[in-house]
């Protein structure tokens, strides 16, 4: 089987977003230079997956619901086939992935990569609307230090969603206000968001 070859940006192109680090509320002047065609590229998977001078795009859907007045989230714990074996175990509120070379048959190169990922991942059988509202990088981890976050935030009619993948196990929404007391048990990312988002 061949390797997936996904986006990547210069770890320079990185200044765009101003010298930050965790959360960054979104910007759209500075998403659209990081993806200028001319510093967009594709790498083989492996190649990048320890090299941090390249960072991976990786767009990361939350899926809120209200019931009753309160904010539910989709939220999933890894399972062991999952991608990235850094993460296995770890609860997430994030559905998204890499963007791969195959996606660049679409006019629009990266929200093609984040629906497909999306699609791969959850089955959504309401309607919803999605926003852009931020960017995440993690230098603590050797997997955040080769990964950037764009954090799409998708307000759902009702909480009619579901996981396609058996890796996404116990899986389904939840209560806000009780996953932000339980943040040890989610990712590095999925924590910046309750925090930021919630």
């Amino acid at each position: 089987m061949a390797e997936e070859n996904v986006l990547v940006v210069p770890e320079q192109r990185l200044c765009l977003l101003g010298n930050f680090k965790g959360f960054r509320p979104f910007c759209a002047d500075a998403f659209n230079a990081l993806l200028d065609p001319e510093y967009m590229q594709f790498q083989p998977r492996s190649s990048v997956e320890d090299d941090p001078t390249f960072k991976q795009l990786i767009p990361y859907a939350v899926l809120q619901t209200e019931v009753d007045g309160e904010l539910l989230v989709f939220q999933y714990r890894r399972g062991k086939g999952q991608g990235e074996k850094r993460l296995h175990a770890l609860r997430s509120i994030g559905i998204g992935g890499h963007i791969s070379r195959e996606d660049a048959d679409g006019e629009d190169l990266y929200r093609s990569g984040m629906l497909r990922e999306l699609d791969e991942e959850v089955l959504i059988e309401t309607p919803y609307t999605d926003e852009l509202v931020g960017f995440i990088y993690d230098d603590t981890s050797p997997v955040g230090r080769v990964h950037l976050g764009v954090v799409h935030r998708l307000r759902l009619e009702t909480p009619a969603a579901r996981n396609r993948e058996s890796e996404l196990v116990e899986s389904g929404f939840a209560p806000v206000s009780d996953m932000k007391l339980q943040l040890d048990e989610f990712e590095t990312w999925s924590q910046l968001c309750l925090t930021h988002l919630f």
